[in-house]
């Protein structure tokens, strides 16, 4: 989350205005992450996330994920909605940009998971697989193997101005992964983004998964690869907890599970994982305006991780 377009208190209340929401008190933009623009809107019927969706998000991509939150929350999966107006409109207009107000649901999201938080996680992101076998639409994945290529261009010459040899090391990485990626695995609608920032939990119990706008259809085991990146490693990506992995692994394992070729490409999977976050990492650290109100992201945290599992 972040605040890219700033929205007045005007504004606000005339949003709310076609809502059965009741009525402003305050709002509050939200610093984390580097993709929409997002509020905590509190008003006289509680609390609820306006999200103003910028450049990254297509707004053509909305009803996909917006079907997408509406056929898990209905599943029973811990999954905001975008709430309707009293038109029975999700998708408004706000500050010029696409935008949805959005159920809140409690719970903080941990910068440092114990095992038994890792594996309620691992147990909801198998849920969720489960719930998505019955999902019809689908949404190609455009920051997969070819998207990785066509944003290491983009970054061209730069990535080696946050690193001294960046460029080539990508570079290496695209081969390999382009000789070695199991394209015969089973595909269906993934996350593609369970970094702890968007799991909710209160104690070990998991009570909400946020943030979709990354959702399309992929290999399904790439879902797991990316969330063991995210979080069985420091930050600074420097050192890795295997007792996280674990967790998260039987976790999913209980709920859902993998076969053995899943199995057996999860370490190729996490490597294009950690190639993905270090490529929208670095294009955001090249080109976040200065006046944004958004925390940039380390992206040689995840190149840290890259060499970890490509030394397995």
């Amino acid at each position: 989350m972040a605040v890219y377009t700033q929205v007045s208190a005007e504004a606000m209340a005339a949003l709310l205005a076609g809502y059965d929401a009741g009525t402003l008190i305050s709002a509050k933009g939200i610093a984390e992450g580097v993709e929409n623009s997002n509020y905590l809107v509190e008003t006289t019927a509680g609390r609820f996330i306006l999200t103003l969706y910028e450049k990254r998000v297509d707004a053509g991509d909305l009803p996909f994920f917006l079907a997408l939150t509406d056929h898990l929350a209905a599943a029973g999966c811990p999954v905001p909605r975008a709430i309707r107006d009293r038109a029975g409109t999700q998708i408004q207009t706000v500050a010029g940009r696409p935008a949805c107000l959005i159920e809140f649901l409690p719970g903080v999201s941990l910068s440092q998971p114990t095992a038994a938080q890792a594996r309620a996680a691992g147990v909801a992101l198998g849920e969720m697989h489960r719930a998505l076998a019955g999902f019809a639409r689908t949404r190609p994945n455009t920051l997969g193997p070819a998207g990785w290529h066509a944003l290491a261009a983009r970054c061209g010459d730069q990535l080696d101005a946050i690193a001294a040899g960046l460029g080539a090391r990508v570079a290496a990485e695209l081969a390999f992964l382009d000789a070695h990626w199991p394209d015969d695995l089973p595909r269906a609608v993934v996350h593609a983004d369970l970094f702890p920032d968007n799991v909710l939990m209160l104690g070990n119990r998991v009570t909400g998964i946020i943030d979709f706008y990354f959702s399309c259809t992929e290999i399904r085991a790439w879902d797991l690869a990316v969330t063991l990146t995210a979080w069985c490693f420091s930050a600074d990506g420097a050192d890795f907890d295997p007792a996280i992995d674990a967790a998260l692994r039987a976790g999913y394992a209980a709920a859902h599970g993998l076969s053995a070729r899943e199995e057996e490409a999860l370490p190729v999977l996490a490597r294009g994982a950690c190639l993905r976050f270090l490529l929208t990492r670095a294009w955001d650290w090249l080109n976040t305006p200065a006046d944004a109100l958004v925390t940039r992201k380390d992206p040689l945290a995840f190149l840290r991780r890259l060499d970890h599992y490509a030394r397995r």
